[in-house]
C-alpha cells in the first residue's frame, strides 16, 4: 500500500547517511521504512569516510539503497510514497516531491513553510544524528545496541571531536554523546574514532572532479551554484596541474554558473582552518561574490548567505539596489500610547545596511 522513505541530503556525508540509516531503522519497528542514500550508487565510493565507517561495523555498502535504484517520482505519482527528510528541510532538486514529505528532522536554517500535516524538528545543533539519537532514546531506547550506538556515535565527526574551539558542538551534542558512552562503555574513544574517520575523509587521491563531487551541495536561484567542501588546504588545491581548465570543464559539464570552493584543513593544534575560493566564467558574477566571515563558519552557515545573494540579483545578473528598496518601504505608524509621549520608532526603523548584517554575522 505504500513505502516510507527516509532521505538524507544530496551531500550524503557521514551525518546524513547515519541519520537516514538509524531513523529508518527506528521507524521500521512500526512500518515499512527504507533509508535512501541521496546519491547515485556509483558516486558513493567518493564518500571514503562513509565507506570506512560502514566497514568498521561489518555493514556492506552493497546493502544500501541509492537514489538511482528507487523511482521516487513513480511512487509519488501512484500515491505510495511517504517521505521523511533528515539533515535537510527542503528539496531544492525535487520540489515535485514536496507533497510526499510527512516529517522533517534537521539542524540547518529552517526554509520550509509550516504545515499541519508535516511535523518539523529543526534545532541548530552540531549534528543531525544528535536529534535522531535523542528521539530514539526518548521513544524506543530498547532498540539501541552496540552497532546502532556506534553508528550514532559518529556525531563526533560532524562536531569536530566535540571541541568547543571548532565552533560546531552544542550542549545537546555533548549530552547525547555522553549518554551513548554511558550506555555502551565499549564504544571507541572519541578521539580515536574522530581521527580514523577524519583520516578516511581526507583522502586526496581523487581527481579534481571527484573531489568537487565528494561533498557538494547545489543551489538554484536564477543562477546555478555549487558549494564544494574540499578536505585539503586551498594552497595545495590551487597547485594542482591544469586546475583552471578542470574547473571550467566541471562547470560546463554540470551546468554551474558559479562554484564556491570551501576548503578545510587543520593546523598543528588540530584547530580547523577554512578558506574560500570562487570560480565562474562570468566576470561580474565572480567579482560580486565576496564573502567575509570567520574560520569557524561552516557550509551550513554559508549557504543562507549564498541564497540571499542570489535572490538579490536582478534579471541581468547584477545585484539590485538594496538601499533604494529600503527607502521605498513604508514603516507602519506607531500605535498611540497614553502612558508615554512619543516612541523610539516614531521616526521609523533604524537603517541597517547589508554590511552591518554581514559584520554582525561574522
Amino acid at each position: 500500500s505504500g513505502v516510507h522513505v527516509v532521505l538524507g541530503n544530496e551531500a550524503c556525508d557521514v551525518d546524513s547517511m547515519v541519520s537516514a540509516l538509524t531513523y529508518a531503522y527506528y521507524l521500521s519497528k512500526q512500518m515499512l521504512a527504507l533509508p535512501l542514500m541521496n546519491v547515485r550508487q556509483s558516486d558513493f565510493v567518493l564518500r571514503s569516510d562513509n565507506v570506512f565507517l560502514l566497514r568498521q561495523l561489518s555493514l556492506s555498502p552493497e546493502h544500501l539503497l541509492f537514489r538511482d535504484q528507487l523511482d521516487l517520482r513513480a511512487l509519488h505519482q501512484e500515491g505510495h510514497l511517504r517521505l521523511t527528510l533528515v539533515d535537510h528541510n527542503v528539496l531544492p532538486s525535487d520540489n515535485d516531491l514536496e507533497g510526499a514529505v510527512v516529517e522533517v528532522i534537521d539542524h540547518h536554517l529552517l526554509e520550509r513553510e509550516a504545515s499541519p500535516t508535516c511535523p518539523v524538528t529543526v534545532e541548530m545543533v552540531g549534528s543531525c544524528a544528535t536529534l535522531v539519537t535523542e528521539r530514539i532514546i526518548q521513544k524506543a531506547p530498547e532498540i539501541l545496541d552496540q552497532q546502532l550506538a556506534q553508528l550514532l556515535y559518529a556525531v563526533v565527526l560532524d562536531c569536530v571531536n566535540m571541541a568547543p574551539s571548532a565552533g560546531k558542538v552544542t550542549p545537546k551534542d555533548s549530552q547525547v554523546a555522553a549518554s551513548l558512552e554511558s550506555r555502551f562503555p565499549a564504544l571507541p574513544p572519541r578521539g580515536a574514532l574522530f581521527n580514523t574517520l577524519q583520516s578516511a575523509k581526507f583522502d586526496v587521491s581523487l581527481n579534481t572532479e571527484q573531489m568537487l563531487l565528494k561533498d557538494m551541495k547545489a543551489v538554484s536561484e536564477g543562477l546555478n551554484l555549487a558549494v564544494s567542501v574540499l578536505y585539503i588546504t586551498l594552497e595545495d588545491f590551487l597547485q594542482r596541474a591544469g586546475l583552471e581548465a578542470e574547473l571550467s570543464d566541471f562547470c560546463l559539464k554540470f551546468g554551474f554558473d558559479l562554484l564556491l570552493l570551501m576548503t578545510i584543513s587543520f593546523n598543528e593544534s588540530k584547530e580547523p582552518i577554512r578558506e574560500l575560493a570562487v570560480f565562474s566564467h562570468n566576470n561580474t558574477c565572480r567579482h560580486q561574490t565576496l564573502f567575509k566571515g570567520n574560520s569557524l563558519a561552516s557550509r551550513k552557515k554559508l549557504l543562507p548567505i549564498v541564497k540571499d545573494f542570489l535572490k538579490g540579483r536582478d534579471g541581468h545578473g547584477h545585484l539590485g539596489d538594496m538601499e533604494d528598496e529600503e527607502e521605498e518601504s513604508q514603516v507602519p505608524p506607531t500605535p498611540m500610547n497614553s502612558l508615554v509621549e512619543g516612541c523610539p520608532l516614531d521616526d521609523g526603523l533604524p537603517h541597517i545596511s547589508a554590511h552591518d548584517l554581514e559584520e554582525k554575522f561574522s
